[in-house]
């Protein structure tokens, strides 16, 4: 367990590394525009990331156990869909099995449908989580384009809605929301023992085991609760857009995996806070929002993207030492 507290104090050190380039980022915004440090603005691009932070927030659980899980990006298409299906009537392309009030609570049993599903392929049958979850992220793409006949659902029900159009404290509902699953991710695992044993999981399966960690548990959690953060990125995805199509969330997972790195997860698992992988998200989103508003073509933007993501990465070897791999 030492080894995993280690680990939380290196990566504070990412965390602070970060905040001077939020920092400089702000500055250079203000400067291309004047509306980019606009309270519309902030707010705006606050409840534009809720939904993928979700995604954000899942990688680096499963990312400090270890593991990794590709199939996020699929789920939270699958999840708001499936629920969506069996909610809405037939007018709208669904069954209307059930009341339109159920529909978050059947996105979230769908997302941990999946993640029980990865961990028993992975932690039961000591399957590799790369393949398995590259193979759900297909298989669960092309359930979610089957029951949608690769359309888009609209008509959504109020409780979806209710995220994005109510306000608390000026903030949209959903982005509270991602605060609050954020903070208690932070806790659980900066102070608990489930926390510790993640990490302790992450750096050392082995050690952990023998220091009596129960690793398969432990691990069967981190999927099931990813999986199921997922389809809560795909609540707030429907709340912010108030649809859900065949592409959402299609190509997020390399935008996920780039956030929680330059955020100081180790892709080798012990390693890491969730606070720096909020941070790589929020940082990559200012970045996207400042070529906008300096007037690049949308075409040109995934090109930048790269770029900066790999000039992040760089630095952030550059500046900790070590080296992802």
């Amino acid at each position: 367990r030492a080894t995993g507290i280690k680990g939380v104090r290196i990566a504070r050190l990412r965390d602070l590394s970060l905040l001077p380039g939020i920092a400089v980022i702000l500055i250079v915004g203000s400067i291309v525009s004047p509306h980019f440090l606009t309270r519309a603005n902030m707010i705006d691009q606050m409840g534009n990331i809720a939904w993928v932070s979700m995604l954000v927030l899942a990688e680096a659980i499963i990312l400090i156990a270890g593991r990794l899980d590709l199939s996020l990006e699929s789920t939270v298409a699958l999840a708001p869909a499936v629920a969506l299906w069996l909610t809405l009537p037939a007018s709208g392309r669904g069954i209307h099995l059930v009341p339109g009030g159920w529909a978050i609570p059947i996105t979230l049993a769908v997302g941990a449908l999946v993640g029980a599903v990865n961990a028993l392929l992975i932690v039961r049958f000591q399957l590799n989580s790369f393949i398995v979850t590259l193979g759900m992220l297909i298989t669960v793409r092309g359930l979610e384009n089957g029951i949608t006949k690769s359309q888009t659902y609209f008509g959504v029900d109020k409780s979806f809605l209710y995220l994005d159009n109510a306000r608390w404290f000026g903030l949209p509902v959903g982005v509270w929301v991602a605060i609050v699953a954020f903070l208690v991710g932070m806790f659980v695992l900066a102070f608990t023992t489930a926390g510790r044993s993640l990490y302790a999981i992450g750096g050392n399966k082995d050690a952990a085991r023998a220091a009596g960690i129960r690793v398969e548990r432990n691990l069967w959690v981190a999927f099931i609760v990813g999986s199921t953060l997922a389809a809560l990125g795909g609540v707030l995805y429907v709340a912010k857009f108030a649809s859900v199509s065949a592409n959402t969330g299609n190509g997020e997972i390399f935008t996920v995996f780039a956030a929680v790195v330059i955020g100081g997860v180790s892709l080798n698992g012990g390693k890491g806070t969730l606070f720096g992988a909020f941070c790589g998200i929020f940082l990559l989103d200012l970045i996207q929002n400042v070529l906008t508003f300096a007037g690049v073509p949308g075409s040109w933007l995934p090109f930048f993207d790269g770029i900066i993501i790999l000039s992040m990465l760089m630095i952030a070897r550059i500046t900790t030492g070590e080296a992802q791999e």
